[in-house]
């Protein structure tokens, strides 16, 4: 199991768009992959709802824990995604 932290870069958090680009990814991996928001609530990454709820906003953070093969690798991949800055508007 390895986790990691980011922080959300995009000025707009992680909307529906944003979102659906992490969901997607998430997805391809065939271990599990959970986010945790600094407000307490803890989501499985491979659910579109579950990160909309967590209501992400710029500058805040998120624990990102990955557990199957290649963690190291998703984790990394995960956090890359959560600290991308969107060009997509509200």
């Amino acid at each position: 199991m390895v986790t990691r932290t980011a922080t959300v870069r995009n000025q707009y958090g992680i909307h529906v768009r944003p979102s659906a680009v992490i969901v997607k990814q998430a997805r391809e991996y065939s271990g599990k992959i959970t986010v945790a928001s600094d407000r307490g609530t803890t989501i499985d990454a491979k659910n579109l709802l579950g990160i909309i709820s967590l209501g992400l906003t710029a500058d805040q953070q998120v624990t990102i824990t990955v557990a199957g093969p290649d963690e190291e690798k998703w984790a990394a991949t995960m956090a890359e995604l959560f600290e991308y800055n969107f060009d997509f508007k509200r």
